[in-house]
Parts: structure tokens; sequence; C-alpha cells
């Protein structure tokens, strides 16, 4: 059984526990004694105990392993505290209160990258230094290569151009040529005008749910507007200021506050321009904004199940020429 598949097995016994326990615990039968039987500790078993030894026996990589079976209780609490009848719950109450510790836990993310942010570009300017890798050093020395390393990474991304964006400079990024593409089919405007929108019907859609809904849910569903707003805003600094750059033997495609992809030149098959529109695919990674992209890149190898990549750049000439170049340097002859 490919990891990938196993890795998917978790998510499935939490699915299958929380219809099993829901359709027991709401039945009204000899399954639970007609309802004498609805004992809350039959779904804590299974969602604090054999959840997480699945995640671990399931996922190679331990520390992704507990990161997905917290997540995953978390849910479990979720799903418990609407299946399980009220008059059967007695630790649940307290299972359910613990969302404060995880509100507290969000805050503490935030504040955690915030500062990261605020340590990584001081050191960045002061040296010069690329700024993707002012703020993966820190993180990965302490984190390792992991998923939460990744997300951490991204959300430091999305601070860095929200609050220092006119500190952070293109000429910055390691390698050359930069290749830009935020002009490509008007999409750094677009972009904006797509800000404008979100922003203008916040008020709007609060006032509206207020009325309509609750207060509570309207405050809620703000204020993750609002934070799409902060990351749409942060994604329309980065692509003026984050290049596409090829480093030595490889080009280094780094696209909005996405997490660059690093592809050896020598890995590169076929690198021509693209007219059509392109399928999402599992086989096939895209970078376009606006518009069809302009790129097509073709893998000699695949990189995991990415086999081909297609990206929109401003000119595609010149990137094409620029990869051809690297490909087959011109050698020069000494005439004796």
């Amino acid at each position: 059984m490919s990891n990938t598949i196993k890795s998917k097995i978790p998510l499935l016994f939490l699915i299958v526990i929380s219809l099993w326990w829901g359709f027991y615990y709401q039945s009204n039968s000899t399954l639970n004694a007609f309802g004498n039987a609805n004992f809350e500790w039959l779904f804590l078993l299974d969602a604090f105990i054999s959840l997480p030894i699945v995640c671990f026996l399931c996922i190679k990589d331990k520390k992704e392993a507990l990161l997905k079976s917290l997540v995953f209780m978390c849910l479990a609490v979720l799903i418990g505290s609407y299946v399980i009848p009220e008059q059967n719950k007695l630790i649940w109450p307290y299972l359910e209160s613990g969302r404060y510790i995880v509100v507290a836990l969000f805050l503490l993310f935030e504040i955690t990258a915030m500062v990261t942010v605020y340590l990584a570009i001081k050191v960045a300017i002061k040296n010069c230094e690329d700024p993707d890798l002012s703020i993966e050093k820190p993180i990965k020395k302490y984190l390792g290569e992991s998923i939460v390393a990744s997300l951490l990474c991204f959300e430091i991304r999305m601070w860095t151009f929200t609050l220092f964006y006119k500190q952070v400079k293109p000429e910055n990024f390691n390698g050359k040529p930069h290749f830009t593409y935020h002009n490509k089919d008007g999409a750094h405007s677009n972009l904006l005008g797509f800000i404008f929108i979100i922003a203008f019907e916040i008020p709007i859609m609060h006032l509206f749910l207020h009325f309509i809904w609750s207060p509570f849910a309207a405050n809620i569903i703000t204020l993750l507007t609002a934070f799409s707003v902060l990351f749409f805003l942060a994604e329309y600094r980065a692509i003026s200021r984050r290049p596409i750059s090829l480093v030595g033997s490889n080009l280094v495609i780094r696209y909005g506050l996405y997490q660059p992809l690093t592809i050896p030149i020598n890995n590169i098959a076929k690198v021509e321009k693209n007219s059509e529109f392109v399928k999402r695919s599992r086989s096939v990674k895209r970078y376009n904004y606006a518009g069809f992209p302009n790129v097509a890149i073709k893998l000699a190898e695949p990189m995991g199940k990415i086999e081909r990549i297609v990206i929109g750049v401003d000119n595609a000439e010149e990137f094409i020429s620029a990869i051809n170049s690297r490909q087959h340097p011109k050698t020069c002859t000494q005439r004796s």
C-alpha cells in the first residue's frame, strides 16, 4: 500500500467511527439498551486512543502524525458534542470548553509568526540575504522539514509582505536573471480590484448576517473575511517582488506567496510557449493568475507526481531563451 493511501486512512477511520457512534447514540433499540447504554466513553476510547494509534501506524513522519492526531481529536470532540445525547455527557462538556485553549494556541501561533517576521526581515535587510531563506532558516532549524514548518513559513511570508513589503527588494533574492509575472494579462491590477471588492462588501455582509442570522456568526465570518483580505493584500504585494530566477543549475519558481519550487535545469526535457487552456491535473503544476499560461515545461523525470509545469510570465521568449542557454551553453574554441 502506498504512503499516500495510508496517510488517508486516519481521516477515513474518523469518518467511520463518527458515523457508527452517531448511529449508535441516536438509535433507540436493543443495540444501546433502548438509550440506557449511551455511554460517552465508547466514543471517547475510539477518538482519543484508537485514532492516534491509527495515525502513528499509517504516517511515517512522527511530527506529522502527532499534528494530525491533535487535529482529528479536536474534530472528534466537535462531532461528539452533536451525536452524544446531552444527558449522557459527563466529561464531554470539559472537552468542549477546550476550544478556548485552541483559540489561545492560534493566537500564540500568530504572535510567534509576527515576531519571527520582524527578526527575519531585520536580518535580511542588514545582510542583504535572500528573504525566503532568511525566513526558512530559523524555522527549519527548530522544526525541520515538516508540514508545521511549511505552514509557518507560509504564514510568515504572508505577514512579511503585509507589513514590510517595501523593505523586500527583488534584487535581494538569489539568482540571475530574474523574471517577472505580475504584468501578464493585467494580473496585478485585477488582484487589486478583487481586494477592493472584498473589502467593500465586509461591512454590508456583516450587517446582513448580524440581523438575518446571528451576531456571533456575523463576527466570525467578518474576521475570516478580513483575514482573507490580508492574504490577498500580501499576495498582491508579493507578485511584484518575488521573482522567478535561475540560480546556478536550478530554476527556482517563486510565485506570489507560493512555496518556492526548485527544478534542476538538467531535469527539464522541453520548454516551449503555450497558448491554450491547461486543465487541472495531478501531473500538472500550474502557476498563473490571468489568461492562459504562456510557458510549458516538460520534465525529464517526474518530481513526485508532477510531470509538467505551466507558468505565466511577462516575457515568455526571454524566459525560454534563458533556460535553453543554461541547458546548452555556448562553448568557445581557441584557434591554434
